[in-house]
């Protein structure tokens, strides 16, 4: 891959990490419950789903999914429902100051968040036909396959890692000392709950 192609590759990737959505917000919400450091393993997880989802395109899978209705509708409004239920559980978890709560919550395990990250991004048939879109334009076709989608890959990993970790759940911290009171916890459990619902629903009817 030429540098020029690579640069112009970075630049949209960073401009997509950095729009809001449903990754952003489970990163926001995993740092911000679970604390920095730990929000990492949802983050791997959102990267192992979007490497799942650039091996379905680059094995031509993506064509057929974006090409059949009921397939893309039937994955749209599983992804749609996960979120919606993600949402409902946040908006109506109960504030909880005890000991006991704070450690519950800081001690999810690893797994969980990873695994949370893998459905958010994976159940979202949009991703597949983005990069449809997406991935053509910096593929030379007269070239290895491999090699080019091997710097791809490790583009779009790379430069979300960064902004997941280093931006969003960064700015979730800033949210941690507005959460130490009961009013506080109630406050942002509503609106990350809202937030999750609408990316749900915007993922349902968009």
């Amino acid at each position: 891959m030429q540098i020029s192609t690579w640069w112009a590759l970075l630049t949209a990737c960073l401009v997509i990490s950095f729009t809001p959505g449903a990754g952003a917000i489970n990163t926001m919400s995993n740092a911000l419950n679970a604390g920095f450091r730990r929000a990492i393993w949802g983050v791997l997880g959102q990267q192992a789903a979007l490497m799942i989802q650039l091996v379905v395109v680059a094995a031509g899978l993506g064509v057929v999914v974006a090409k059949s209705p009921t397939a893309f509708a039937v994955i749209r409004y599983l992804g749609a429902a996960y979120l919606v239920y993600l949402g409902v559980r946040q908006f109506f978890r109960r504030p909880d100051l005890s000991d006991e709560s704070v450690a519950a919550l800081a001690s999810e395990s690893r797994w969980s968040m990873f695994a949370r990250g893998v459905w958010v991004n994976l159940l979202n048939p949009k991703a597949i036909v983005f990069l449809l879109a997406f991935i053509p334009g910096f593929v030379h076709t007269d070239r290895s396959l491999l090699g080019q989608y091997a710097v791809i890959a490790a583009t779009i990993v790379v430069v979300d890692i960064v902004v997941m970790w280093f931006f969003f759940a960064v700015v979730a911290r800033g949210f941690r000392r507005a959460s130490s009171g009961e009013r506080g916890q109630r406050i942002l459990n509503r609106v990350f709950g809202v937030l999750f619902i609408a990316v749900g629903i915007l993922l349902a009817v968009a």
